[in-house]
Order: C-alpha cells, then structure tokens, then sequence
C-alpha cells in the first residue's frame, strides 16, 4: 500500500464512500419509561434507571444530615423501598417530647461569672508629658 494512492471510501477497498445512516436505538425504553413514572408520581425524589446494572436507584431530593439513596430490581420494589425511607425519616425527624424548662434553658458559659472591670490602680505606661 505505501506509494499506492488511497481510494476513497470506508476502511476496506471497495466500501461504498456515502455514509452508513446510525439509528438511535433505546436500551430498556419500558424500564426507563417505569423510573420516570416513579419520579413523576413522587416529587420528593429523583428516579433513575440504569442501564449498565439494570437496577432501579432512587436519592431523596430532601434535605438530610445524610444523603438516602435506595435501589432495587425492579420499580415497584423501589417505591416499597422509598417509602419504607420516607417512614424512617420521619420518625427521625419527630422530637422524643416536649422539653423540660431544664433542658430548653443553655447551658452557662465558663466565662459568664467574670467580676466586675475595675479601674486600673496605675496605668501601664508613663502618663504624656512625664520623664521617668
């Protein structure tokens, strides 16, 4: 081939030189479909299909001390799932009771029961004006 004049075209001699069209093609479309009626009919979450692991994952949009993300086989798993977060997040959430007077009051400062300033009995310096 060195020294030969290359044709034009695909890889191969002889290819046709017109490009071949690429279809886009869906990878699990009714899976995929499922996931984004689970987001839609739960607003406090996103909803994703993966179609690597063919899982479905699912993080909540609320704010948390932790993120909480769920995952499962199969979507109706994943909303038994969420919801099984949502609970838990909620009885976190819910105080133990109400607050005794003790326990609303703060706690005091070690450095609260400072006396008094007083006056300095003689300054740190020599007063203006005076020659030791």
């Amino acid at each position: 081939m060195i020294g030969q004049p290359r044709t034009p075209g695909r890889h191969r001699a002889g290819q046709p030189s017109a490009p071949t069209p690429v279809y886009r093609r869906i990878w699990d479309g009714p899976a995929r479909e499922k996931a984004e009626v689970l987001e839609r009919s739960r607003p406090g979450w996103v909803v994703w299909y993966g179609t690597g692991t063919r899982h479905f994952y699912a993080i909540a949009a609320w704010p948390t001390p932790e993120p909480v993300m769920v995952s499962a086989d199969t979507a109706e798993d994943l909303a038994e799932r969420m919801r099984h977060a949502e609970t838990q997040a909620l009885l976190q959430a819910v105080p133990p009771g109400p607050a005794t007077p003790d326990q609303t009051r703060r706690p005091p400062l070690p450095c609260a029961r400072r006396s008094a300033v007083r006056p300095a009995r003689t300054l740190p310096y020599p007063p203006e004006g005076s020659t030791p």
